[in-house]
């Protein structure tokens, strides 16, 4: 492209665009990401592994492509087609992400990923471990001492195409719906498994939870608190965390039991019984139930933390000419009172936020390829782009950051990738260096320079 072109605003006369040969980068922050990545020895073990039987290793390596990839997602563009926002400084991105050879083509990006598909899943697991450890990742645990993890599932709209596992999930519309793990109040993620939209969420979800706490285990020797809502109520999901030792707060589905069985109980036993407003009356308490699990032949007695209300007047003053009765209960093995556990499961929704990130900020609610397998892997490789903004969003609270309008305890992933990934900075060649220019109107420029100074320690 000619790069001398000149236009004049017609109703700004005072701004001229024209096209300069200067090396301007968009996404300067990226090299941040591939400090990051560099800190562990992810790219070196996928350089050495020949898991693409019919295409040959030696222009572009298996790190290559994953690199590129990640550096795609860190900027919040998972389709294939943006790996052509590289084309004009490969030579910077190469540096920046660490890729030993070449920046493939949309083409060969397209290709390769579809032939490694979901067979690095569990050396992306591990190494998504390796690269929270190298990087002094210790999530943080509630007040209680307890580190939450968030398991859940989340559909996905993929409506209106014909990509493979697409199918009607229980939010009525079309799409994936993959089950995910986060750690830590920060929300780190921990493990992703992408799931047909019919799939039953509890499909499964004994060796995902399995697997999720081994996972964990390598990451803090503090205690779990695992917390799962209504569609994981299971017996045998209960039988796998106590014997793993995790504590727990399981969100309960009353199935067949009566309401009314609830209220007349807690009308006899229940101690503790609030009056918020007048006709509404809330009972708070817990219950012993002896469950068996078939799957693993065992029997355990658990508590049952429950919150009855009672409504016979609404909110507008209105007698209802039936008593209204709401039972929500939950499986816990926490030894604390039961408000501390309807307070510790509610907090379980914040998880949602975590999943909006993903789907929003990384735009990765439509998965970009047609096969199962690959969008099983770009949802794999999302784990470890997730926590690198993650831990750049954490690593850069405080210090000189710009002002904010109030104090901000995790920094959302859209603020990380428009403010710090999506950095635009001026380059310069010097002894075998590429020196990134950051322009004095950049008021994120001291925060992301001591972010840099961190990252070499």
């Amino acid at each position: 492209m000619s790069n001398n072109r000149r236009v004049t605003l017609k109703g700004n006369q005072n701004i001229i665009v024209e096209f300069t040969n200067e090396r301007i980068i968009p996404a300067g922050g990226l090299s941040v990401v591939g400090a990051l990545l560099g800190k562990s020895d992810f790219v070196k073990k996928l350089n050495r592994m020949d898991v693409t039987k019919n295409r040959s290793q030696h222009q572009i390596k298996n790190g290559d492509i994953l690199l590129t990839y990640l550096g795609m997602l860190c900027m919040g563009k998972p389709y294939f087609e943006a790996v052509h926002e590289m084309d004009d400084d490969k030579e910077f991105y190469k540096a920046a992400l660490g890729i030993t050879r070449n920046i493939p083509s949309e083409e060969t990006l397209r290709q390769r990923m579809d032939d490694i598909g979901d067979s690095l899943r569990q050396t992306i697991l591990e190494e998504n471990i390796a690269l929270l450890l190298a990087n002094d990742i210790k999530p943080t645990a509630l007040e209680n001492g307890y580190v939450p993890v968030e398991i859940d599932v989340t559909p996905m709209d993929n409506s209106k195409s014909k990509k493979e596992g697409v199918s009607r999930t229980y939010k009525g519309f079309d799409g994936y719906a993959p089950m995910m793990a986060y750690i830590g109040t920060e929300g780190y993620a921990i493990n992703f498994e992408l799931r047909e939209g019919k799939q039953h969420c509890q499909k499964g979800t004994v060796e995902f939870l399995q697997e999720t706490i081994e996972l964990c285990k390598k990451l803090t020797d503090q205690p779990l608190l695992i917390r799962l809502d209504s569609g994981n109520d299971s017996i045998d999901n209960v039988a796998v965390l106590m014997d793993s030792g995790c504590y727990f707060i399981i969100k309960r589905n009353l199935r067949r039991e009566s309401k009314e069985d609830w209220f007349d109980m807690a009308k006899q036993f229940c101690k503790n019984i609030e009056n918020p407003r007048d006709g509404k009356t809330v009972y708070k308490g817990s219950d012993w139930k002896t469950v068996t699990s078939k799957q693993f032949d065992k029997e355990f007695t658990l508590r049952a933390g429950y919150e009855i209300t009672e409504r016979t007047i609404d909110k507008n003053g209105q007698f209802y000419l039936i008593p209204d009765i709401e039972v929500e209960t939950w499986w816990t093995n926490l030894g604390v009172d039961d408000q501390e556990i309807i307070n510790l499961y509610h907090a379980h929704g914040e998880c949602e936020q975590f999943h909006s990130e993903i789907k929003t900020d990384m735009d990765l609610e439509r998965l970009p390829s047609g096969k199962f397998n690959t969008n099983a892997l770009i949802l794999e490789l999302a784990i470890m782009a997730y926590n690198i903004l993650r831990m750049i969003g954490q690593g850069t609270i405080g210090g000189r950051a710009p002002r904010q309008k109030r104090d901000v305890k995790r920094r959302r992933l859209h603020t990380v990738i428009s403010n710090l990934i999506m950095m635009a900075c001026h380059i310069t060649s010097h002894a075998r260096q590429l020196i990134m220019g950051l322009g004095k109107s950049n008021v994120w420029r001291h925060i992301f320079a001591d972010f840099c100074e961190l990252c070499s320690q």
